[in-house]
C-alpha cells in the first residue's frame, strides 16, 4: 500500500522532470507545454492510433510539406501538425497518406487564415499521394477527401469519416460492414459534447437538447444489440444506424439518414427493453440536417464494446451539465464509486439496491464488476485486451442480462434521473434494469401505486428464481429485508429536511432520542423533521437481509457531531461496522463542499444483536483516511510528485486491439511515459482486502 514502494517499483528510468503545465508527447517523447491545442493534438494522435489502427512509428508531427503555388508561381512550404505515412516507408512527402491539422477551440472552421479550406485543402493539393485529410479544433472534426475529375481538376468533398488501416472509402458506405470503432481516451466525451452543443446551438432546442441526444443514443444501442439477436437467429446483420460518408452533403442523403433513424426509433419504442423509458409521445424532432450530423458522429463508435469507464465518464459529463443538481443531488465521483464496489466485491448471486440511484453510477459499476467475473469464468485462458474483448461477447452478455434482470435494482424520486439511469444501464450492456421512480423514504407506501406494484413484483420474481428462494424472509409482500448489498450516496443537507409525519414515523431515527439515567438511549417523541441522510440509514437497514452489507456515503456530521450521538449508537446496535474511510474535503468539489466519509456496514441478525448487548465483544474495524483523491478543489486532476514537488513519470506499455479487414483483430503495443493520479482510494481498497484476509471477515 505504501506510496513510496509504488513509486520505487514503477518510475521511469529516464530522469525527466515535469512542471505542472507540461506533458510528454505520445509521438516524440518530447516535453510539451500543456496548452489547449496540445491536449487536442495528443487526443487526435491516440484516436488515430487506437481507433483507426495507424502505428505511431508511421506518424510524425510538425512535418513540412512543399508544393507549387499557382498564384505566386513559387514553391510554397507549409508545416502540417500531424501526418501519417505508408507503413514501414521513409518519412517523405511522397509516402504521406493522411494529413491532420489541429487548432485550439478558438479557431473557427471558416477562419480566413487557419480554416478548413485555406489550410487543409491547400495542403492536400500539395501532396499528390494523399487522398484524405482531417481538420479539427477539438470541438469539430472535418474529414476531407481529395479527388481528381475527368479534366484533372481537384475536387474536395466533405466526409463523415475517413478509412482506417485496411479499410477503403467503399467499406464505410456498406451497411453490412461493422465499422464502429472502440473509443480511445476522451473521444466519446468529445463526441457527446459535440453532439449536445450542435443540438443546443443549431437546432433551437436549448431545453430539450439532452433528451434529443439521449433518444439517438438509444437508437444506436438498439441497433448494436441487433448483432446478438441476429446471431442467435442465424440472420446476417446489417447496420441500420449508419451514415454514408457523403450522405450529409445532399438533401436526399439527409432524408435517407433521417428515415433510417426514425424507423429505428419507432421499433425501439415498442421493444420491451426500451419501452419502459418512454412516456409514449416522444419523437425525434431534429431537422434532417441535424439528425444526419448527430447520427454520423455517433455511428463511428461501438457503445457496447467501449469500457464502462469511457462510457460512464462521457455520459455523466453530459447528464451532470444538463440536469440541475437540485435538492442535494450530485453525482458521486467514479473513483469513489469504484472503491466502494471493489471493497464490497459483489458476486453473481447477490441482490443489489441503490435506493437513491441518480444516473445509475453504482449499479453500472456493479454490473461491470460482475461482468468481469463472468468473462474470466467463461474464458479462463484469456487475459488483457483479449479478455476485455470478450466482455461484450454473446456468452458473457447473456449472463449479464440475466444477472441484471434478476439482481440489480435502483430507485429514484426524480423521474428524469430514472430515465437517465435507465439509459446508463442500457449503455452498460444491461438487458433489463429494475430502475423505478419511487420515493425510497416513503416505501413501502407512496402515491404511485402502479410503480410500487412493479417494484414488489420484480423483487418477488427475483426471489422465486434466486438462490435465496428458501431464505426465511420476515415478509414476502414487498422489497424490505430482501437485499444482500446496498450501495448509495443519499441526498443530504439541512436545506432538504423530511418533515412528513407519515414518513418519519416509519423509522426509529424519525423520532427524538434521549439518554436515560443508565446512559442508554431511549426513543421519545416523533421529530418535527430530520435530514434525509439520517432516515436513509434506517431505511437501508430495513431493505437489507440479516447479514446483508451496505456501503454508504455520509456527511461527517453524523459521525462526529454531539447532537447525532444517538444515530451512531443506533448504527452500532443494528450493524457491525466493517470499515470507515474519511474522505478529503475535495471529494465532491467543485459540485458541493461537504466533508464526508464512506461507511461499510453489515446488518446484524437478532442473535448477533442479543449477543453483543450481553457480551459487548470487541472486533477489528478497518479505518483509513483518503488524503488525496486525484483532484484539487476546482476539480483539476493532481498527479503523483517526487519530494521536490515535480510530477513523476511512469513507463507503461499500452496494449490494445485494432481491426482491419486484412488481418482481423490484431494486438498492438506502444510505450508511453505517463503521469498517475495521486489517488489513495485504489491503495485503500487493496489494503482492505489484506485486512479481510488477516481478520477472516
Amino acid at each position: 500500500m505504501s506510496e513510496e514502494n509504488l513509486i520505487q517499483n514503477n518510475p521511469t528510468n529516464d530522469e525527466i522532470v515535469l512542471e505542472d503545465s507540461q506533458l510528454v508527447c505520445i509521438l516524440t517523447g518530447e516535453i510539451k507545454t500543456t496548452s489547449g491545442r496540445e491536449i487536442i493534438f495528443q487526443s487526435v494522435a491516440r484516436m488515430l492510433n487506437e481507433e483507426y489502427g495507424f502505428d505511431l512509428p508511421d506518424m510524425a508531427r510538425d512535418f513540412v510539406i512543399s508544393g507549387y503555388d499557382p498564384d505566386s508561381g513559387k514553391i510554397k512550404k507549409q508545416k502540417i501538425d500531424l501526418v501519417i505515412f505508408e507503413p514501414d516507408q521513409p518519412h517523405k512527402q511522397d509516402h504521406i497518406t493522411r494529413l491532420c491539422i489541429v487548432h485550439d477551440e478558438k479557431t473557427k472552421e471558416n477562419d480566413k487564415k487557419k480554416g478548413v479550406e485555406i489550410s487543409l485543402q491547400n495542403a492536400l493539393s500539395c501532396v499528390g499521394s494523399c487522398e484524405f485529410g482531417l481538420w479539427t479544433n477539438g470541438a469539430t472534426y472535418n474529414f476531407i477527401q481529395k479527388e481528381v475529375d475527368a479534366f484533372d481538376n481537384l475536387q474536395f468533398s466533405d466526409l463523415s469519416d475517413f478509412p482506417g488501416v485496411g479499410q477503403t472509402i467503399a467499406d464505410l458506405d456498406r451497411s453490412d460492414k461493422i465499422i464502429a470503432r472502440n473509443p480511445a481516451n476522451d473521444s466519446l466525451i468529445r463526441v457527446f459534447k459535440r453532439c449536445h452543443d450542435y443540438i443546443y446551438g443549431n437546432e433551437g432546442m436549448k431545453k430539450t437538447a439532452f433528451w434529443e441526444l439521449l433518444n439517438l443514443i438509444f437508437c444506436k444501442i438498439y441497433d448494436e444489440k441487433r448483432r446478438f439477436t441476429c446471431a442467435e437467429s442465424g440472420e446476417s446483420y446489417r447496420r441500420e444506424f449508419w451514415v454514408g460518408v457523403k450522405e450529409q452533403n445532399t438533401i436526399k442523403g439527409r432524408e435517407q439518414v433521417a428515415k433510417r433513424i426514425k424507423d429505428i426509433f419507432a421499433k425501439l419504442r415498442k421493444d420491451p427493453l426500451f419501452s419502459e423509458v418512454f412516456d409514449g409521445n416522444e419523437q425525434i424532432s431534429l431537422t434532417d440536417k441535424g439528425l444526419a450530423f448527430i447520427a454520423a458522429e455517433l455511428a463511428k463508435y461501438s457503445f457496447l464494446d467501449a469500457t464502462v469507464d469511457v462510457k460512464g465518464v462521457a455520459y455523466e459529463t453530459i447528464v451532470s451539465n444538463t440536469l440541475k443538481q437540485e435538492a442535494g443531488q450530485f453525482f458521486t465521483p467514479r473513483n469513489i464509486v469504484k472503491c466502494m464496489v471493489e471493497m464490497m466485491d459483489p458476486t453473481a448471486h447477490q441482490r443489489v439496491l441503490d435506493p437513491a440511484c441518480g444516473s445509475g453510477g453504482f449499479l453500472v459499476m456493479v454490473l461491470d464488476h460482475v461482468r468481469r467475473k463472468f468473462a474470466k469464468q467463461i474464458f479462463p485462458d484469456l487475459e488483457g485486451p483479449w479478455l476485455e474483448e470478450k466482455f461484450n461477447s454473446i456468452e458473457v452478455n447473456n449472463k449479464v442480462k440475466d444477472y441484471a434482470e434478476q439482481y440489480l435494482f435502483g430507485f429514484d424520486f426524480d423521474p428524469d434521473l430514472k430515465k437517465a439511469a435507465r439509459m446508463n444501464m442500457v449503455m452498460a450492456g444491461d438487458g433489463h434494469a429494475n430502475i423505478f421512480h419511487a420515493n425510497s423514504l416513503a416505501y413501502p407506501k407512496g402515491d404511485n401505486e402502479a410503480e410500487l406494484y412493479k417494484i414488489n413484483e420484480a423483487v418477488r420474481k427475483s426471489i422465486r428464481t434466486g438462490i435465496d428462494a428458501d431464505f426465511p424472509f420476515e415478509q414476502d409482500y414487498n422489497a424490505l429485508g430482501k437485499f444482500d448489498l446496498i450501495f448509495t450516496n443519499p441526498p443530504f443537507g439541512a436545506k432538504i429536511p423530511i418533515n412528513d409525519p407519515e414518513i418519519l414515523r416509519q423509522f426509529d431515527l424519525g423520532f427524538s432520542w434521549k439518554k436515560d439515567i443508565n446512559g442508554q438511549w431511549q426513543k421519545l417523541n416523533l421529530s418535527s423533521s430530520q435530514p434525509p441522510e439520517i432516515l436513509f440509514i434506517d431505511q437501508c437497514y430495513q431493505f437489507l437481509k440479516p447479514g446483508g452489507k451496505m456501503a454508504i456515503v455520509l456527511p461527517d456530521g453524523i459521525l462526529g457531531n454531539p447532537n447525532t450521538e444517538y444515530v451512531r449508537s443506533w448504527i452500532l446496535d443494528k450493524f457491525k461496522l466493517l470499515a470507515s474511510i474519511d474522505l478529503a474535503v475535495e471529494a465532491f468539489l467543485p459540485q458541493v463542499g461537504v466533508q464526508a466519509s464512506l461507511l461499510f456496514l453489515q446488518k446484524k441478525t437478532e442473535d448477533e444483536r442479543a449477543h453483543s448487548l450481553l457480551h459487548h465483544s470487541d472486533y477489528d474495524i478497518f479505518m483509513a483516511i483518503a488524503e488525496k483523491l486525484g483532484k484539487d478543489r476546482r476539480g483539476n486532476q493532481i498527479f503523483l510528485r517526487d519530494e521536490d514537488g515535480a510530477e513523476l513519470l511512469f513507463d507503461e506499455i499500452k496494449t490494445y486491439l485494432t481491426y482491419n479487414k486484412l488481418e482481423g483483430k490484431v494486438l498492438k503495443k506502444r510505450n508511453e511515459k505517463i503521469k498517475r493520479l495521486d489517488d489513495d482510494l485504489p491503495k485503500i481498497s487493496k489494503a482492505y482486502f489484506e485486512f479481510c484476509k488477516e481478520t477472516a471477515i
